[in-house]
C-alpha cells in the first residue's frame, strides 16, 4: 500500500501521491499483460520495488537540474519513483528488453512524467553523459562499472561526487573485491525498518 510510501516521505505533493497510487493500479495491469515483475511478488509491489527504489532518495537529495542514466531499468525500477520524486531532475531509463520499455513508457505516461526518457538498446548504444547512473541488481559491480564508467560526466553539482548508485543484496565481497575505484555501502536498515530491507544495501562508487 502507498502507506508505505508515505511512513517515510510523509511532505509529497497531492500530485506526487496520485502518481504513487496510480502505479499501484498500472503496474498490476501491465504486469498481467506483459510480466515485468514476478507474479508472485506483484502483491508486495510498493515494499519491494517502489520503496526499494526510493531507498536512493533517503541517500541524498540531488539538486535541480541533476541528470540520471536508469541502466537495465526493466518495467522502470527505480528510475520511474525516483523522476516521481524529484521531478526538477532529468532521468533517462535503457533496457535490452523491449516489451519492458513499452511498460516503463505508458506507466510514465499516464501517472503524467514529464521528465523522463526511454531508451530500448544496449548501455553500449548510449553515448551521453550523465550526473548519476543507478541500477537495481543487473549485474556484478565488477562488469557493470566498466560499461558505465563513458556515461558519467566529470562536472560535479552535487554534495556526492558523480558516480555509481545501485541497489543490491546479500553477500557482495566477491564482486566488490576486483573494483579499483572506492566502494561506499549503505545497508538500508539505515533508512527501513522493514524485514525486506535487512540484507539490502545501497552501493556507491564515485567516479
Amino acid at each position: 500500500m502507498i502507506n508505505s510510501v508515505l511512513k517515510y516521505f510523509p511532505n509529497l505533493t497531492e500530485i506526487q501521491i496520485k502518481q504513487f497510487e496510480l502505479m499501484g493500479k498500472l503496474y498490476p495491469e501491465w504486469n498481467a499483460k506483459i510480466n515485468v515483475i514476478s507474479r508472485k511478488d506483484i502483491d508486495n509491489l510498493y515494499m519491494n520495488h517502489i520503496l526499494h527504489s526510493l531507498s536512493i532518495a533517503r541517500f541524498f537529495t540531488p539538486v535541480a537540474g541533476t541528470t540520471f542514466l536508469d541502466m537495465g531499468t526493466g518495467g522502470g525500477f527505480p528510475g520511474i519513483p525516483l523522476a516521481t520524486m524529484f521531478p526538477d531532475c532529468q532521468f533517462h531509463l535503457i533496457d535490452r528488453i523491449g516489451k519492458k520499455i513499452k511498460v516503463a513508457t505508458a506507466i510514465a505516461n499516464e501517472i503524467g512524467l514529464k521528465n523522463v526518457t526511454f531508451q530500448h538498446g544496449d548501455i553500449g548504444e548510449c553515448r551521453k553523459k550523465y550526473d548519476f547512473v543507478v541500477s537495481r541488481a543487473v549485474m556484478r559491480l565488477d562488469e557493470l562499472l566498466p560499461l558505465i564508467k563513458k556515461n558519467v560526466s566529470k562536472e560535479n553539482k552535487n554534495h556526492y561526487q558523480n558516480g555509481l548508485i545501485c541497489l543490491k543484496g546479500g553477500d557482495l565481497d566477491s564482486e566488490m573485491s576486483s573494483v579499483t575505484f572506492p566502494v561506499i555501502d549503505y545497508p538500508l536498515t539505515e533508512f527501513f525498518n522493514e524485514p525486506f530491507f535487512e540484507t539490502k544495501k545501497i552501493i556507491y562508487v564515485p567516479i
